[in-house]
Parts: C-alpha cells; structure tokens; sequence
C-alpha cells in the first residue's frame, strides 16, 4: 500500500510578470531529504517560498500532512521552517533578540534544542550582539541553529552549506542525516553541490 506522502503540491501554478515558471507543477514527498536541483532560474527557491507559504500558489494545492495551506494557513506554517538567505529586517535587534522573535512564532517550543545548535555552531559567545554585526557565516549558523531545533514537520533549507566552514558543514550534515530526523521530518533543500546525505528523492527542475 502506498504511503500518503507529507507534502503534496497538485496542479500548483506560479509565474512572475516577466515569465511562467510552474504550470500543473505536481510533487509528492514522504519523510526524509529530498534534494531539489535546476540551474538558476528554474525556480528552486520560488518552490521552497511556495511551500514554506512566503508565496501564494495562483493555481492549485499545497498540502503538509492534512493541512492545506489556503483553508489553514496558521496551523500549516507552525509545522514549517523556511531557512534561506534573509531574515527579518530588524537591525536593532541582537542575536537572542532575533532568536526569541522566532522562537514566540512556535508555541511550546523546547529552548533547550536551540541552546545545544547554538553551542554546536559556536554562537553562544555572539547572543548580544546586534544581527548586523555578525559575519557570513555566523548569519548561517542562526538561521540552521532554528532549523534544526524547531519541532516542525517540514524543514526547507536554501543552500545549507553556503558560508560554513568544514567543521559547521560535517556538523550540519550529521545532524540532517540522524535516523530520528529522516523519521519525523520531510527535508527539502537545494544545493549546487552534492550535498553528501542520504536522500529520499532527487527532483531536477
């Protein structure tokens, strides 16, 4: 018997003014790492931005487990974490600040989980100090600290590996590929490079 899959997308259609990029776009995912792969342009992380809710879908459906997206917007989002390359533009807030902004978004959130990837990441020493001041790659480090923390059923990740160091990188890949997480979550990345884990499904744009 087939298993319901996590995410679906049916039908889904998305353009921008100047060019169409889905038409009856269709994707099923169960639990695990998929690795979403196109050349620039093709629409990974407009698909991701679908997905996380960040952009409305002008035709068809997007569903995480029972919640469809447009009949329940709250309850979908609450089980989803979009890491990309942007955060909020708040420059007067520090680090803890900008954790603690995110943290209040997911009611009943352990912090504890959180505390141990900042640790992990080597970010524990940098809470105080203000969001613009942090390097590249420390910028990075928060935003995977929160997705690999935060109880949510769907993780989409847009280039993990962009501005990490060899130890962060090892780090972060042994943490996505821990047998617990490929079991309870559906994990959609991109990447230009092969991201060495075990993966569920390759979709090419």
């Amino acid at each position: 018997m087939e298993l319901k899959p996590v995410l679906s997308m049916e039908k889904l259609s998305f353009e921008y003014t100047s060019h169409p990029l889905f038409r009856q776009f269709d994707l099923r995912l169960g639990a695990g790492i998929t690795w979403l792969r196109g050349e620039n342009g093709a629409g990974k992380t407009t698909l991701l931005k679908l997905a996380g809710g960040a952009l409305t879908p002008h035709a068809g459906t997007i569903t995480l487990d029972q919640l469809e997206i447009r009949a329940q917007p709250l309850a979908y989002r609450l089980q989803c974490y979009y890491c990309g390359g942007d955060t909020p533009q708040l420059p007067w807030l520090t680090l803890r600040e900008m954790l603690d902004l995110h943290l209040s978004l997911y009611p009943n959130t352990d912090p504890a989980p959180l505390n141990a990837e900042l640790r992990a990441f080597h970010l524990l020493h940098a809470l105080d100090q203000p969001v613009t001041t942090l390097s590249l790659g420390q910028h990075k480090k928060m935003q995977l600290s929160l997705a690999l923390a935060l109880p949510v059923r769907l993780l989409l990740i847009d280039e993990p590996f962009n501005g990490l160091d060899a130890d962060a990188m090892a780090y972060l890949r042994g943490q996505l590929a821990a047998p617990g997480r490929l079991a309870r979550q559906c994990i959609l990345l991109t990447s230009h490079l092969d991201p060495a884990l075990p993966l569920a499904a390759t979709v090419q744009l």
